[in-house]
């Protein structure tokens, strides 16, 4: 159990943790990358969870050996995300969480996705104007499991980052606050995204 009197500023992960968005942004992948003759099954989108999109494409592409126009690509994959976005709810827990908490500590958003999707997805979830700041893929050079997004969420709010605590679904993100020095909670011990394929045995 965490109490809100032991930190100076709560980050908060997006996708997967704010909104259930992970069905939605898998499904916008596969749409992309079948165009490219690339698998991209679901345990493996998972694993990358937390990572940009340029990245994560770069890493497909490399991996099949193919060029591949990654800004194009990237542009393909958030506009059929964003096609998805009436379709995609708050995950109430952690949303109550930061209506409660509004106004009584600074609060930011830390994800690695692009700041303007992730402003479309708080305003879906109706709490965009919660947040002291949003830390996007374009804001630093290094991204999770690096912690240099969550260092710069605290340096933003004004706060040591052994003063933050971060909600988090993803292993990635996970290891990034660790590495910041932040204590963390995993979404995923209360919420599990239902999954568009069967997992894989």
């Amino acid at each position: 159990m965490w109490h809100l009197q032991l930190y100076d500023a709560i980050l908060f992960d997006c996708d997967g943790t704010l909104a259930d968005t992970m069905p939605a942004h898998y499904r916008a992948w596969v749409q992309v990358t079948a165009a490219y003759g690339i698998a991209f099954d679901e345990d493996r989108f998972y694993a990358l969870a937390g990572r940009p999109t340029r990245t994560i494409i770069a890493t497909l592409a490399r991996e099949v050996g193919i060029e591949i126009d990654i800004d194009h690509a990237a542009q393909l994959k958030e506009e059929s995300f964003l096609a998805q976005l009436e379709g995609v709810a708050a995950i109430d827990p952690v949303v109550d969480v930061v209506r409660r908490c509004r106004g009584r500590i600074p609060m930011a958003v830390v994800t690695g996705g692009y700041a303007n999707v992730c402003q479309k997805i708080l305003t879906r979830c109706g709490i965009a104007d919660c947040f002291q700041a949003i830390v996007a893929s374009e804001d630093t050079v290094r991204h999770k499991p690096d912690p240099d997004p969550f260092l710069e969420a605290a340096r933003r709010l004004g706060v040591r980052p052994q003063r933050c605590v971060v909600w988090e679904d993803s292993d990635l993100g996970i290891a990034a606050a660790t590495s910041a020095g932040m204590e963390w909670i995993d979404v995923r011990s209360f919420h599990q995204p239902q999954r568009v394929t069967e997992p894989s045995r």
